[in-house]
């Protein structure tokens, strides 16, 4: 058999099932939606405003429209929960993105510690990417015979060493920030 036509019928259930993803929510999702909890849950997600008209949109396809005052109800509840200076700072320890969901008056505190948390979780990225850098090179030097590239590995090791040092100055510099507020 064709390994081609063997590959297309699950390529085209990649496909479908990559673009169902896509979709706010699914058919089923709407006509059993619990509107307020839904409001609620996404704000508890981090998602802006304009969530709603990407519900709407889903929705329309299963001839259900959203109750948008349930949603608002749940959304302005779960967005005061959200837009935390300790939720902003556990949001950005994960590295995940702000998508400027919180409203003005309150947004200040979160983004704060947001940021702080994000500057953390970048530097924890940099210093693993380094060390796992480290580990390869480490690895091909124990299975290199030739000196002179020996050599230039154990020169990549010393260069690694010193950026593993900054890195986790750089991590210990951003903790200390999170810690004290600056």
């Amino acid at each position: 058999m064709n390994p081609l036509r063997q590959t297309l019928p699950l390529l085209a259930l990649s496909a479908a099932v990559v673009l169902a993803g896509c979709a706010a929510m699914s058919q089923e999702e709407c006509r059993t939606a619990d509107w307020g909890e839904q409001g609620m849950r996404d704000a508890l997600d981090g998602y802006p405003r304009s969530r709603l008209a990407d519900i709407r949109e889903a929705c329309a396809k299963a001839g259900v429209a959203p109750i948008e005052s349930l949603y608002w109800n749940g959304w302005n509840a779960g967005i005061t929960r959200f837009c935390t200076p300790e939720n902003g700072e556990r949001w950005g320890r994960e590295g995940r993105s702000y998508h400027n969901s919180c409203p003005p008056q309150i947004e200040a505190g979160f983004l704060d510690r947001y940021r702080a948390g994000r500057r953390v979780h970048d530097a924890e990225q940099v210093l693993e990417q380094l060390q796992r850098e480290q580990d390869r090179v480490q690895w091909r030097l124990n299975g290199e015979r030739d000196e002179a590239r020996r050599q230039w590995l154990r020169a990549s090791l010393r260069d690694l060493d010193l950026r593993l040092a900054m890195a986790r100055d750089d991590l210990a510099r951003a903790e200390w920030r999170l810690r004290t507020g600056r």
